[in-house]
This record gives structure tokens, C-alpha cells and sequence, in this order.
């Protein structure tokens, strides 16, 4: 069976290394025709690699071989044997959340978020934000240092950092996390399902002012966020069947 590939890279030396070793050994595409893409590198180039396809509007399975840190979206690095793993790779589907945000000037901004979306304050005051679900009011006032709202893929990131639960993949449910939350006091989060729509509403915008993140791109001072999961926009990464990610989110849950 032969796949056209191409490769891309994080431009950490191990990485760059790596690259050389594998163009030498196999043969690779561009990108515009590649059914299948390598990334080489951490969790970050990872999600770099995935916004880049949503971006070009080209999404294609990606097989990730960690040359970072954490790597918990990646396979093991290994030279020797790609063509058969990723005949034997196990796909896993993830859908991005797609937030829209309007600033206190009035510009609107729409991103896609692979891991989630963050809520930040930018000055040594709290921020207030009312939160909304299915154009309910679920909070009036949530005071707090940020609010997350995860995937099941970004569950055990930033998300899990701040003692949000970690989702199993297919579990068609969404984290909302508080940091530092001071008012409702006892208030430590929500699961939602994914299809609910989420409303963010910055109070006192102007005094108390709050940035949006989707993934690694900030919007500040905003005055709204309204944020959807975005199904059309599905993202498949593969993984060697004894490294499966919802193996690996499970086994999350057991780390002391």
C-alpha cells in the first residue's frame, strides 16, 4: 500500500536532525499532495500543524513522532519502520471549537481551537464575566482570574493544569474550568455536551479588562466570546495502536 506523505518539522535541532534522517530514508510529497502528513516535534508543533491545515483549508491525517517534551499527541520517534506504521495507525477524529469574539472597539475575530479556549485577565484586577449556555444565563457574575472551556483533546492541558476533569475521546462533552475562582466560591466547573452553545460576556469591560486564547492566538480586551464546536471542520490524528490517545487520556487519570 503506498501513502504520499510529506513532512514537516519543528525547528528545535533534535527535530531538524530527525527531518534529515527521515528524507534520506523515505520518500515525500508536498504538502498539496501528500493523503497523509508527518509532524516531527512537540505537542505545540503539533497544534501548530493542525491550524496550519485548517488555515490552508486542506485537512489530511497527521502522524506526529515526538521530538519535544511532553509529547502526548505524538507516537515514539523511530527511524525504522514508518510505511508500516502508518498503515497500522489508528485514526482518532477531533473536532476544534470555533470561538467568535468582539472587542470592546468592535472588531470581531473568529478562531479555531484544537485544545480550548481561554479567558484571561490582563490587569491585577479580577475579572467578571457572565457566562451563558444555549443563550441561558448559567453564571450572572463569575469573578475569577480566567475560565477555560476544553476538548476532550485539550482536556489534558492547560485545562487539567487547573484541576479541570479530563475527558475521555468520544465522550461528545466539553470542560468549563474556572481559574482561581473567588465568586460563585463553590463553583468549580461544568461538563457540557458538545453541541451546547457557550456565551462569555466580559462585565465592566473596561476597567476589568479579559483576552481570549483559542489554542495559542489571543484576542484582547474583549467584550464577548460566543464558542461552538465545529464538526465540519474534523481533524484526524493517527496514532500506533499500542499508543492510542484515548488509552493514554484514560491512564491520565491514574498519574499520582
Amino acid at each position: 500500500m503506498s501513502i504520499a506523505r510529506a513532512l514537516v518539522a519543528s525547528p528545535t535541532p533534535p527535530a531538524q536532525a530527525a527531518e534529515e534522517e527521515l528524507r534520506q530514508a523515505y520518500d515525500w510529497v508536498p504538502f498539496n499532495e501528500a493523503d497523509t502528513v508527518v509532524a516531527l516535534g512537540g505537542d505545540g508543533f503539533m497544534l501548530q500543524t493542525l491550524h496550519m491545515m485548517l488555515e490552508a483549508r486542506r485537512i489530511v491525517p497527521v502522524f506526529g513522532m515526538n521530538l519535544g517534551t511532553v509529547g502526548f499527541l505524538m507516537n515514539e520517534w523511530r527511524l525504522e519502520g514508518l510505511n508500516d506504521r502508518l498503515i497500522r495507525a489508528k485514526p482518532f477524529k477531533v473536532s476544534p471549537l470555533r470561538m467568535h469574539a468582539v472587542t470592546i472597539h468592535g472588531e470581531q475575530v473568529e478562531l479555531p481551537a484544537i485544545n480550548e479556549v481561554s479567558f484571561l485577565r490582563e490587569t491585577r484586577q479580577t475579572a467578571k464575566l457572565e457566562v451563558t449556555v444555549n443563550d441561558r444565563i448559567v453564571l450572572p457574575e463569575l469573578v475569577c482570574d480566567g475560565l477555560l472551556v476544553a476538548t476532550p483533546a485539550g482536556s489534558t492541558a492547560y485545562n487539567l493544569s487547573v484541576q479541570g476533569p479530563i475527558l475521555p475521546l468520544g465522550s461528545g462533552m466539553l470542560a468549563m474550568t474556572p481559574i482561581s475562582p473567588f465568586r460563585p466560591r463553590r463553583w468549580s466547573g461544568a461538563i457540557l455536551p458538545e453541541k451546547a452553545r457557550i456565551g462569555i460576556r466580559v462585565l465592566e469591560a473596561d476597567k476589568r479588562p479579559v483576552s481570549a486564547v483559542g489554542d495559542q492566538r489571543e484576542v484582547r480586551e474583549v467584550s464577548r466570546v460566543d464558542i461552538v464546536i465545529d464538526p465540519l471542520r474534523d481533524l484526524t490524528l493517527l496514532f500506533d495502536p499500542e499508543h492510542a490517545l484515548d488509552d493514554r487520556i484514560t491512564m491520565e487519570q491514574f498519574v499520582a
